[in-house]
């Protein structure tokens, strides 16, 4: 039989193709499926950062992302007070009561753990970076198993080099006092929060008490 390079040609770019055009697999989201739950308590985050704040920040930030979602978040200040009138003063020892006793005395169906990566401002000369990375993980509270993990990462920069240097370092300079009196953390930790939690790909299905979640594909 005659080699025929153009047919062989032909067909590994038919291959190659097809290869392209496949999606590549998606979360697994089966331990979610077989339990899904209808309320989530929300813990301090465990914080690896310098910034004494971030913790308290962070979690404010958490509450509206998960009940626009669908679940009922247990009120997060309410559940830190509860904690620290319990002899448990820091997330870390927060984070370490057993899930039996969590659910034996306030009952949700999940938590919610987190740990802050990086938080806060980082400066140049001309320009200044707010960064804001956690990462988080939902376990159910009957089982332990883990129902979901995601990352939070959002960064806003600041200051350019329209106008010349002179303008540009007054501009990075008005930047900076401003940011060390208003941080912009805040506003970074809520984006980061709406990407992981909203990601359509990876993010957390639909709860229960959002209307659409009877159509969302990762519950199916």
């Amino acid at each position: 039989m005659r080699y025929q390079p153009l047919a062989t040609i032909t067909l590994l770019l038919a291959v190659l193709l097809v290869s392209g055009c496949a999606t590549a697999p998606g979360y697994d989201y089966s331990a979610y499926r077989a339990d899904p739950p209808r309320s989530i308590l929300v813990l301090p985050p465990i914080n690896n950062t310098v910034e004494v704040d971030a913790p308290y920040v962070y979690i404010s930030t958490v509450t509206r992302p998960l009940a626009e979602a669908g679940y009922y978040v247990y009120p997060v200040a309410v559940v830190d007070a509860f904690m620290k009138e319990n002899g448990l003063p820091d997330p870390a020892e927060m984070q370490s009561v057993p899930l039996d006793k969590i659910d034996d005395i306030i009952g949700p169906d999940a938590v919610l753990y987190t740990t802050i990566e990086q938080w806060g401002q980082k400066y140049r000369v001309l320009s200044s970076d707010t960064t804001v990375e956690v990462k988080a993980r939902l376990i159910d509270t009957d089982t332990g198993v883990l129902l979901w993990d995601g990352s939070a990462h959002a960064v806003e920069g600041s200051g350019n080099g329209q106008g010349g240097l002179l303008a540009a370092v007054i501009v990075a300079l008005v930047d900076q006092i401003v940011d060390t009196t208003a941080d912009r953390s805040h506003e970074v930790a809520r984006q980061a929060n709406f990407n992981m939690v909203s990601n359509s790909q990876t993010g957390l299905p639909l709860g229960p008490y959002n209307p659409e979640h009877v159509t969302d594909p990762r519950r199916q």
